[in-house]
């Protein structure tokens, strides 16, 4: 592990592998999206200068035969599912990229590529496509650890490819499908070709750090090293790759029918609750996906969420504090997230504990502490993301009347010492997901962003 010095002082530049937009997205393709945004938060919450790009593939052999299958223009399906993919980077408040170039918008830059690279002796034409020459790059395999003689490209062998292990930077034109000029005839870019030429395009040809998931080590990051480095440019100084959302074991993908979309997961818990559960592990460890796992995540944000709502019901407005050198500690560690939320939940801990004993001006600091660090995971209530009093008011009142009324006759019922009508009432309320919490003053109760008292 090696600390970070940013190539260019004051500035951090980050490439994310982005979405091939061939279908809707699922929770485990939002992960890196997740991931990687605390990853931004942080940087810029130590006044990095961040140029973070995200591409977009809307060019590829799923999305030309998805869309041939439906009967639908290529183009047509991948902007349908470029914007559902937005969408769910939207809803999980994941911040927008300084820029979000797709393949389809850089072919003049990735010609200009595969002219270098002919020219130095690293790939070579035939037959209308463009090929790399593995065996002219002699740290191939350095990144993945691949040996050379067990290269598998996993595409088909190309016409006149000299080699099975070369990959392919350009495929000549095929009747029907889209195609662009070229120096070497009408056709279309590889997929590793198009992050190289995107990233040196808008991040110069060495940049800081390259983000994506562990699936794309081998082969796509290692020949997006292979042809970058073969043209003479620097390329990444950094490589950070997210682990997979698994169910049973297996990565989550559209082949083994385990898919869990963005939209039917918010039906379960609430678009911050899962925003809080992506991003909860380790960004490059294994999330293995249960309702259960799931609901314990919104329960344990919720727990966090009520705390800071009974601070600002006893002590009014709460100002973002600054984050706890443990805090720091675990993010600086490789961005240890789960170290950082037990930080998190020590504090929220110690914040009660005052609370409880009056202590209220050390409690709304505590919750400032928790503010800020729940800011740079992205999941702090109060953000517009997650919380607006003006949408929320009308709703809030009515169930703050409802509440109200139960907490009463729960109150009366312990003064007659009918406990058992007492205890009916709470485990009602329980049920229906609000939390009770037996106080000095009366009992307050919270329930996810509604919150109230009961005097």
């Amino acid at each position: 592990m090696r600390d970070f010095a940013p190539l260019v002082p004051g500035r951090a530049s980050v490439y994310l592998c982005g979405a091939t937009v061939q279908g809707e997205p699922h929770i485990g393709h939002v992960r890196s999206g997740v991931a990687f945004d605390v990853l931004r938060r942080w940087l810029l919450a130590h006044d990095y200068d961040v140029h973070f790009i995200r591409n977009v593939t809307d060019i590829d052999d799923k999305i030309l035969n998805k869309s041939a299958e439906a009967g639908r223009p290529w183009w047509e399906w991948a902007a349908t599912y470029e914007r559902a993919f937005d969408r769910a980077y939207q809803m999980l408040g994941v911040q927008a990229p300084s820029a979000e170039p797709r393949a389809t918008g850089h072919i003049t830059q990735m010609v200009d590529l595969m002219q270098r690279l002919i020219d130095r002796g690293h790939a070579y034409a035939s037959e209308g496509n463009v090929y790399f020459d593995v065996q002219s790059y002699p740290d191939y395999g350095k990144l993945s650890g691949h040996k050379l003689d067990d290269v598998h490209q996993g595409e088909s062998a190309g016409a006149g490819k000299r080699d099975p292990r070369d990959f392919t930077l350009w495929k000549a034109a095929k009747p029907g499908e889209p195609n662009w000029p070229s120096p070497w005839g009408p056709g279309r870019p590889g997929w590793h070709l198009e992050c190289s030429a995107m990233a040196e395009f808008y991040l110069g040809p060495e940049f800081d750090i390259h983000c994506g998931g562990m699936d794309l080590v081998f082969p796509h990051h290692e020949n997006e090293i292979a042809q970058s480095k073969a043209a003479g440019d620097g390329f990444a100084r950094y490589w950070l790759h997210n682990g997979w959302v698994t169910m049973g074991g297996e990565k989550m993908s559209k082949s083994l029918g385990n898919v869990l979309s963005v939209p039917n997961v918010l039906k379960k818990v609430r678009a911050v609750e899962l925003r809080f559960y992506l991003g909860s592990a380790h960004y490059g460890s294994m999330l293995e996906y249960s309702d259960k796992a799931l609901y314990d995540a919104a329960a344990s944000y919720q727990r966090i969420e009520a705390f800071i709502h009974r601070v600002a019901e006893r002590a009014g407005e709460i100002p973002v504090g600054k984050w706890t050198d443990a805090f720091a500690e675990a993010m600086d560690d490789n961005l240890a997230v789960p170290r950082a939320l037990a930080e998190v939940h020590h504090v929220v801990h110690e914040g009660n504990k005052a609370l409880e004993a009056g202590a209220v001006d050390t409690a709304r600091e505590l919750a400032g502490q928790v503010r800020a660090m729940l800011n740079i995971l992205g999941v702090c209530p109060y953000d517009p993301q997650w919380y607006s009093p003006e949408d929320n008011s009308a709703a809030q009142e009515a169930l703050d009347v409802l509440v109200r009324a139960e907490l009463d006759r729960r109150q009366q019922a312990r003064a007659d010492k009918d406990w058992a009508t007492a205890d009916a009432v709470r485990d009602r309320l329980v049920a229906a997901g609000v939390e009770v919490t037996d106080t000095a003053e009366g009992p307050q109760w919270s329930l996810g962003n509604a919150r109230g008292k009961a005097n």
